[in-house]
């Protein structure tokens, strides 16, 4: 959090997300959206941290057994390194909207 400016300054989870570096840089024209790899803008240090929690997560995830949850249908569909930034890229908006609300997590429970 010290390493974030005024949390204030971001109108979305994504423009928090974008200022990091998690989101695609889009290449379009005329009508047609491209997006190309990751932009690598804002904080390295931050980024690196998300991308490192992400990727542990991701591994442990493939780990263990199937199931239904968002992670594993992206881990099926993605690379493991992509997989990764896209929690990562989750985990920025979650913390965006933590900071903005001032609540606590609260891990979702199986039922």
């Amino acid at each position: 959090m010290s390493a974030l400016p005024d949390i204030a300054d971001f109108k979305s989870g994504r423009d928090l997300s974008a200022w990091l570096g998690l989101t695609p840089k889009p290449h379009s024209t005329g009508g047609k959206e491209r997006l190309g790899r990751i932009s690598k803008m804002g904080n390295r240090y931050l980024r690196r941290l998300l991308y490192l929690g992400a990727m542990a997560q991701v591994s442990a995830r493939r780990r263990g057994a199937p199931g239904e949850d968002w992670l594993w249908k992206i881990i099926q569909r993605k690379k493991p390194k992509q997989a990764a930034i896209a929690l990562a890229n989750r985990m920025a908006r979650t913390a965006y909207a933590l900071m903005k609300n001032q609540t606590e997590f609260r891990a979702a429970t199986a039922v």
